[in-house]
């Protein structure tokens, strides 16, 4: 019986799958956004965020015009207001076929990845490609004060809303944490990352801010969706003139994913990359 939410349902995530020798666009598996935004009564035509969706990919290779390898790191921005993201593992299939697949430069791999990803989002997707070594890639920290070292009691595990609470103190202020997990919706497999959230508001009770992320511990989503769910939990509950939600998961399968809802206006950090990504 195939229990597979509908979008799904064709989709290579939790399937043995032949990795592709040659190039293939068709590969990309793209998802409708709107099926999980409208749970959290966010509206398509309306969007309560502007933001992002970066992916690194660390096992981009393809071959020169004369057939010798060339390996590089390459840097995906697929816009929020996309109406489609693309599922990961059709996304690795993809990058796959490109390593015995010859291009007559790096900018010919550009050209290419941006009008496939673009045409299976139904947006511009941005494409930058770095050699291994370009010191952009290097690690940095997240900014701001980390709320991890609080010594509290958890037992519940799954997201509660309840748990953010506000002060009357209005503050401008950058907190992350470490302790983000959530599991893949298809297979059940760990996502392990970190969040970073800025704001301006009612100052966040810190206490409860963490018990509230811990909660993702046992929840099953998308990256893009437990970003939009956070971002649209703390506007409801906390009421900020100003946020900045971030995450930056752990790569998988040479992929990682760092999404980032905000309130317009608001950018996140120029691009950071961290040490367990």
């Amino acid at each position: 019986m195939n229990d597979r939410p509908d979008s799904l349902a064709d989709a290579p995530l939790g399937r043995e799958s032949a990795y592709p020798e040659q190039y293939d666009a068709g590969l990309l598996y793209p998802i409708e956004r709107a099926i999980n935004r409208a749970p959290l009564g966010i509206e398509e035509d309306a969007l309560p965020f502007v933001g992002e969706d970066e992916w690194h990919a660390f096992e981009l290779s393809w071959l020169n015009a004369r057939g010798k390898p060339i390996v590089a790191v390459a840097r995906f921005r697929l816009p929020a207001s996309s109406p489609r993201l693309i599922e990961s593992k059709s996304w690795k299939l993809y990058l796959n076929g490109f390593n015995q697949s010859r291009f007559a430069s790096t900018e010919r791999v550009v050209r290419v990845l941006e009008h496939d990803l673009s045409e299976a989002a139904g947006a511009p997707v941005g494409v930058e490609v770095f050699g291994v070594d370009d010191p952009v890639l290097t690690p940095r920290a997240l900014p701001g004060e980390s709320i991890d070292e609080q010594d509290i009691e958890i037992a519940d595990y799954t997201p509660s809303a309840e748990h953010l609470t506000v002060g009357e103190v209005i503050v401008e202020e950058t907190l992350h944490s470490h302790l983000l997990k959530s599991n893949c919706p298809v297979t059940g497999q760990p996502d392990w990352g970190s969040v970073m959230i800025r704001y301006r508001g009612p100052k966040l009770d810190r206490e409860g801010l963490l018990r509230y992320l811990v909660g993702y511990r046992q929840h099953q989503d998308f990256h893009e969706h437990c970003v939009e769910h956070i971002f649209t939990d703390l506007m409801a509950r906390a009421r900020p003139e100003r946020l900045l939600v971030l995450a930056r998961y752990v790569r998988r399968g040479g992929l990682d994913i760092s999404p980032w809802r905000a309130t317009p206006g608001e950018w996140p950090p120029s691009p950071l990359r961290l040490a367990r990504q």
